[in-house]
């Protein structure tokens, strides 16, 4: 490794947070911020954001300007679209019962909504099932599927699912339904048998784009049917529809369901939310107004504003709410359905915090005893299924490895949520498990899974995740640190640097949000805020100018104690930058990271 890379940023080998700081840049990365600032000329800060993610200068402003006809591929090249597409042309220009059955998530309900709107507008009949994620679990079901069936559905088009579900697909064959999946989640060598099975993720799909959520391959569907109609002549007595005005729909999901932001990804979250910005679709605009949104929507809204509130359908509530708040063109519908969201919303917050609370216990108490413990699984026959991805998540966060929340249902069986760290591919050791027979289903992506287990299994599945994935656990957590952008000042962190910042986004998944340092700047003030246990702190630098930051959720953790036992104190503190809006005001405002004495 690059020895530049290899040296302590600031000289801290151990944050209070146990993590090396290392400069993002090593002599390559120096190489390519060099270049793209003295032959393109872009601002040095910019130079180093691009040059961090590897952009280089001859890629810089396509980077910088992602468009959707440059970077859409023909649909054709992922394998079964163009069946997949005739099969939906002909549902349209029959007028065909169609049922749409999705996810109980953000993907899987912008996906749900995308297809029925456009198959809606073409004159077929979409009609549109989530499962209840209690009653019916993920994915198509047996029984919901006879209920679609005896509606009239001759069409089932699976949308954020299906690749993985041979005997619900099977009895809608039986019934007579043709079937289209349209999915993005890892699959296995034997694949349902169906009119069409969409997936870049399929093992002899050779397309390129594993990297799409669900709502990025219904969206290209949509491109080829539309194809398909066009050739046909089917809109010469109709208007056809607007495709790019979806794209609200695709990039929330693609930010919401942490794909990562690259090539059409970006461009799908770019054009995302300039649609979102025109407040066009009732639903989206009601959801934004109940969030207290202050100004332009940014790409990390889409994840911590709308996502939660629309997954809080799915998880305590009515699963259909998300889609049916999604395609309403009633603006007195949507303010009602974005307040019950907004309500649900707030009780899942509550759920959560008492269950994160008792799964943090059971994981301290299990790193006790071993402390090297890959995997971590916690679980509670009083937890909700619904929150089980978010206790996980949080687990994950707190001790830095993958960890499992199990929901324990009456039976001793369980259902439950897994997130994993970068380096270690939690869907594959699930499907693994699977295969082993120590699991009655699951699978997913490389950062997080779902799994159902038998009574009896959970000890057995966990023994084999930990044991499968302990390489590539300690392999990660070597290698784990915080990578650092570039260090900033107090006065230097400004909406002005904020706005040139942007310009190389949007962050996220694949693209990691800018981490800066500042260096040897005073903790002037600490304290708790709110009832959500959020840390507010403002800091000085030597010159007396300050700047505000927040770490939420932290007052109980080991970055909040951290902070207020330095209150007073001169210190190196990381974080990401973000706009402040207040009062018709804008100041750039930290979201903290990590902080390390000063030695």
């Amino acid at each position: 490794m690059n020895v530049i890379a290899q040296r302590p940023f600031l000289g801290v080998a151990r944050s209070v947070l146990g993590r090396l700081w290392r400069d993002r840049l090593d002599a390559a990365g120096l190489g390519r911020a060099e270049a793209l600032a003295q032959v393109e000329g872009i601002p040095d800060i910019v130079a180093r954001v691009l040059a961090g993610r590897g952009v280089e200068a001859a890629d810089a402003q396509r980077y910088l300007e992602p468009k959707l006809r440059d970077l859409l591929p023909d649909p054709s090249t992922l394998v079964d679209m163009d069946e997949a597409a005739e099969r939906l042309a002909h549902a349209a220009a029959s007028g065909e019962q169609v049922a749409i059955f999705g996810d109980y998530d953000v993907d899987g309900a912008c996906s749900a909504a995308l297809l029925a709107g456009f198959l809606k507008e073409a004159g077929a009949r979409p009609r549109i099932h989530i499962p209840d994620r209690l009653i019916e679990g993920y994915g198509p079901n047996s029984e919901a599927i006879r209920m679609l069936a005896g509606e009239g559905a001759t069409l089932l088009v699976t949308v954020d699912c299906g690749t993985t579900s041979h005997e619900p697909l099977a009895e809608a064959r039986r019934l007579g339904l043709d079937i289209v999946v349209l999915d993005h989640h890892q699959a296995p060598e034997h694949l349902p048998e169906v009119a069409a099975l969409v997936n870049p993720n399929r093992q002899d799909d050779l397309s390129g784009l594993g990297h799409l959520c669900a709502a990025g391959v219904v969206f290209l569907a949509l491109v080829a049917t539309n194809r398909v109609l066009r050739r046909q002549g089917f809109w010469t007595t109709r208007s056809e529809p607007d495709l790019l005005a979806t794209l609200d729909l695709v990039g929330l999901a693609t930010v919401a369901d942490v794909v990562p932001l690259k090539g059409l990804n970006r461009a799908f979250v770019r054009q995302g939310i300039a649609m979102l910005r025109g407040r066009t679709r009732p639903g989206l605009a009601a959801l934004l107004d109940v969030s207290g949104l202050d100004g332009p929507v940014q790409p990390w809204h889409l994840g911590f504003l709308l996502g939660p509130r629309i997954n809080a359908g799915g998880r305590i509530g009515d699963a259909a709410l998300g889609a049916r708040l999604l395609l309403t063109d009633d603006e007195v519908e949507a303010r009602s359905i974005a307040a019950e969201l907004n309500r649900l919303n707030q009780e899942r917050q509550e759920i959560e915090k008492r269950a994160v609370e008792e799964a943090v216990s059971q994981a301290d108490h299990a790193l006790m005893s071993e402390p090297e413990l890959a995997v971590l699984l916690a679980s509670s026959p009083d937890w909700h299924p619904g929150i089980v991805g978010l206790v996980a998540a949080r687990l994950k966060e707190r001790f830095r490895r993958p960890a499992f929340a199990l929901a324990v249902n009456g039976e001793g069986g369980a259902t439950g949520s897994g997130r994993s760290v970068a380096g270690v591919d939690l869907g594959r050791a699930v499907r693994q498990a699977v295969e082993a027979g120590l699991a009655l289903k699951g699978g997913g992506h490389a950062m997080a899974a779902g799994i159902t287990l038998a009574a009896g299994q959970a000890a057995g599945f966990h023994a084999f995740l930990s044991g499968r994935l302990a390489p590539e656990v300690a392999a990660a957590r070597e290698g784990e640190a915080l990578l650092i952008d570039a260090a900033l000042s107090a006065g230097g962190a400004n909406p002005r640097l904020l706005a040139e910042i942007e310009k190389a986004g949007p962050f996220g998944s694949g693209c990691p949000e800018p981490a800066f340092v500042f260096p040897s700047h005073r903790l002037a003030d600490v304290r708790e805020i709110g009832t959500g246990g959020h840390i507010r702190i403002k800091l000085r630098s030597g010159d007396g100018a300050t700047i505000g930051g927040i770490a939420f959720r932290a007052a109980q953790e080991p970055l909040g104690q951290a902070l207020l036992a330095a209150r007073g104190e001169t210190v190196h503190l990381a974080a990401t930058l973000t706009l402040n809006r207040w009062g018709g005001n804008e100041t750039a405002e930290l979201r903290i990271l990590d902080l390390a004495r000063v030695v």
